[in-house]
């Protein structure tokens, strides 16, 4: 009871002399760890905005979070009693080794494809990246559920990352019927394209013969278009064709089957045969009529 008695009045006495240094040293523990956090992750979103194909930008995020972390130790160890002259140079130390792992070694180790909002198709799922922890990633589909995926999985399969590049390419595929003129649906969809504010001139727009169908002359309009608005820019350039060609009167290819009947009348004569009247039919197999693809 006594030793029990006597260890409170111990904590006491400390708690007296140096409460307000432990107050202070936690109040600057917890502050520069929040600043050290915002700091790195308003840099990391205004960088990529700037230069999103830069791979040097998350090194160079962690090395400002880690100076910070460690000016941050530095101020709590000081706060709390220690000599400034031992802390500044232990600091330094860890802290160069820190980014000497980084920069070097970091090359070595395997990263992940994508980064937190990219919309990936890992597997057979896709869907936007919502979290990256150290063993999985949490995947958002876009029909509504969540996929937690072992980051070990994701690295032995194939990845397609649709953020990677800044354009992408828009097909426009369809089959027009071989009656129709063919120059005159060419330009059409040419010109379908190029008014579009959203489409790139470099590359420019361009219309091949894809090939000839058993329904139809099939062909495949090219354009380039921001990542962003790959989406939203293909739906609206599908429509514009359907309702172009419709005022242009330019009809599209449809599956269809020829049928043809041929008939002979056999006379039997004495022999008491009847006529026999045999229909035979050929046809082809239908073949899709506009198609449209990623």
């Amino acid at each position: 009871m006594q030793n029990e008695m006597s260890r409170l009045r111990i904590l006491g006495e400390t708690l007296t002399q140096h409460g307000t240094s432990i107050v202070l040293a936690l109040i600057i523990m917890i502050c520069g760890l929040f600043i050290a956090r915002w700091i790195h992750n308003t840099l990391d979103r205004r960088m990529k905005r700037l230069r999103p194909e830069s791979k040097a930008i998350p090194l160079m995020c962690r090395s400002i979070y880690t100076i910070v972390v460690a000016f941050t130790i530095m101020g709590t160890a000081v706060e709390m009693g220690a000599p400034p002259e031992n802390v500044v140079r232990l600091t330094a130390i860890l802290v160069l080794i820190v980014i000497g792992v980084m920069v070097f070694l970091r090359p070595l180790i395997p990263a992940l494809p994508f980064h937190v909002g990219n919309t990936v198709k890992a597997g057979e799922l896709l869907g936007k990246v919502e979290a990256i922890s150290f063993l999985n990633t949490r995947l958002k589909t876009f029909d509504g559920k969540t996929f937690f995926v072992p980051n070990r999985q994701i690295l032995d399969d194939i990845v397609i990352n649709y953020h990677f590049t800044k354009t992408r390419r828009v097909k426009i595929d369809l089959s027009i019927r071989y009656d129709q003129d063919l120059l005159k649906a060419k330009r059409t969809l040419e010109g379908i394209m190029v008014q579009d504010p959203r489409v790139k001139r470099k590359p420019a727009p361009v219309v091949y013969v894809m090939n000839l169908g058993a329904s139809g002359v099939d062909l495949g309009g090219r354009c380039w278009v921001d990542n962003k608005e790959y989406w939203t820019a293909r739906c609206d350039l599908i429509e514009k064709t359907k309702l172009i060609f419709d005022n242009e009167g330019i009809q599209f290819a449809f599956p269809h089957l020829d049928l043809r009947i041929e008939a002979q009348d056999v006379q039997g004569g004495d022999t008491g045969e009847s006529s026999d009247r045999a229909p035979r039919s050929q046809s082809k197999d239908p073949q899709p009529g506009p198609s449209w693809d990623i």
